[in-house]
């Protein structure tokens, strides 16, 4: 294919195009992103087509080819929906909530906090999710024990955000991957050498600020509400546990991740008929829609009430605009144009790295949403780390270790404003408490700029 010579300033433009939509429609309309995006893709055609003389085949090939390379995570995406449906349905996850409860303790609450919120997280796939129920619940635990906000806020979202980034049931982390040409569990495997020390430091730091309000006494009401509604609701075993552990051994066999997570989707159904006794009409209905909780206590309810391939299709509809606005960029040369004006600081491996995460973080502060600082970065480098005879797998992990954890940090970002507002927390305060998504992206440059677990392609295999 010819290579174009496209001036940066002018790929540019549809970039301050879309932030500006995007600035618009978040902040003033309430809008949801994917029409800005939509919009945006459009505006990066037009300038393709009348300025840099491209066919609007040539383009449409572009976006094709562009979304083809996402089908495999929107497959896995319709499937994680089915999983979480059948899950909550059988009791697997109520099950796994209400022993990760048993874990507070007065002495040890902040790191109790990050531990129980990793659990949830992991466990549903979703920062949100978490933040928004079980989080709640411990912020007024948390202060009713005199512990800051912003501290309890850090705690929270770091435990949210270790869950989102390593489970296989998050999007974010089905999305890294599909963008730097890595598979799945590779991708989750080569993260734990990043996010596992980022983890114990977290842990460490919360063990030692938590320690000056060990003398104190815990209300339990908020936490006894929770899990005498889960005992009233389902029946609660630890050996429903056995469905999460054998699809972890399905993973550790190395089985593709579709057939794998559908038969946890399937296992799950299972569970639900032979443990709590729904028909298998309930099965089919948790698959396509989701499961609708009715404790009689809302946060509760709000926790459960989720899944089902149906609740995908908004993280799908906004990933195939974002695939759409890469296609016409990379197409016409645009995205090529900025990635080369990046990539002249890049002249190491490590910088490199730094490179790839200062776009993402600033992705997630002008465009103010993770998808677009997953996308939009993993679009720009994947040939630069290709060039380098890095593995896709090292692209995707400093995707996430920035695009993903970075998003918080960000109080106009999605991400940040939702915990800002649904953990009552000031705008900048819990910054310096959210200790695992500060550390994460740092010990991701020190590992680019040494090279340790910077896996290299294997030529044999080419």
């Amino acid at each position: 294919m010819e290579t174009r010579k496209v001036s940066p300033w002018i790929a540019l433009i549809p970039v301050l195009f879309l932030i500006t939509t995007l600035a618009v429609s978040l902040r003033f309309l309430g809008a949801d992103p994917h029409i800005p995006l939509f919009t945006s893709a459009i505006f990066a055609a037009l300038i393709g087509m009348f300025v840099l003389k491209v066919t609007w085949a040539e383009i449409e090939e572009g976006i094709v080819d562009t979304i083809k390379m996402s089908m495999g995570a929107i497959i896995i995406l319709m499937i994680i929906g089915m999983v979480i449906g059948t899950w909550m349905l059988s009791g697997i996850v109520p099950t796994m909530i209400y022993y990760g409860l048993q874990i507070l303790s007065p002495s040890i609450f902040l790191v109790a906090t990050l531990l129980m919120c990793s659990i949830v997280s992991l466990a549903t796939g979703s920062s949100w999710t978490t933040a928004g129920t079980v989080g709640i619940a411990l912020m007024g635990v948390g202060m009713g024990l005199g512990i800051p906000s912003p501290m309890i806020g850090g705690a929270i979202i770091s435990g949210a955000y270790f869950g989102d980034k390593m489970s296989p049931l998050s999007d974010t982390t089905n999305l890294a991957p599909a963008m730097a040409g890595a598979t799945l569990f590779e991708h989750i495997k080569h993260m734990i050498f990043t996010t596992g020390p980022s983890y114990i430091i977290s842990i460490i730091f919360f063990l030692f600020l938590g320690m000056r309000y060990s003398g104190n006494v815990l209300d339990l009401t908020l936490i006894n509400e929770m899990n005498g509604a889960l005992e009233a609701t389902f029946t609660l075993s630890p050996l429903l546990l056995l469905v999460p552990v054998i699809v972890i051994g399905i993973v550790v066999m190395k089985v593709p991740a579709i057939p794998g997570l559908f038969g946890g989707a399937i296992l799950g159904g299972i569970a639900a008929m032979v443990v709590q006794g729904s028909a298998i009409g309930d099965v089919v209905d948790a698959l396509h829609y989701g499961f609708s909780a009715d404790t009689g206590v809302g946060s509760v309810d709000e926790l459960l009430s989720r899944g089902g391939l149906d609740s995908m299709m908004w993280t799908i509809s906004l990933i195939l605009c974002a695939m759409i606005f890469g296609g016409v960029m990379e197409k016409t040369g645009m995205l090529q144009a900025l990635a080369a004006e990046i990539l002249k600081i890049a002249k190491t491996t490590g910088l490199l790295v730094v490179a790839t995460i200062l776009t993402a973080f600033g992705m997630n502060i002008i465009a103010g949403d993770q998808y677009l600082a997953i996308v939009i970065p993993g679009r720009m480098f994947k040939d630069a780390y290709a060039e380098r005879n890095l593995h896709p797998k090292n692209l995707s992990r400093v995707l996430e270790d920035s695009g993903t954890l970075t998003s918080p940090l960000i109080p106009w970002n999605t991400c940040g404003a939702f915990m800002i507002a649904t953990l009552g927390l000031a705008p900048w305060t819990y910054i310096p408490y959210s200790i695992l998504n500060l550390v994460n992206p740092l010990v991701s440059m020190f590992y680019g700029f040494t090279g340790i677990t910077m896996e290299k392609l294997d030529k044999s295999k080419a």
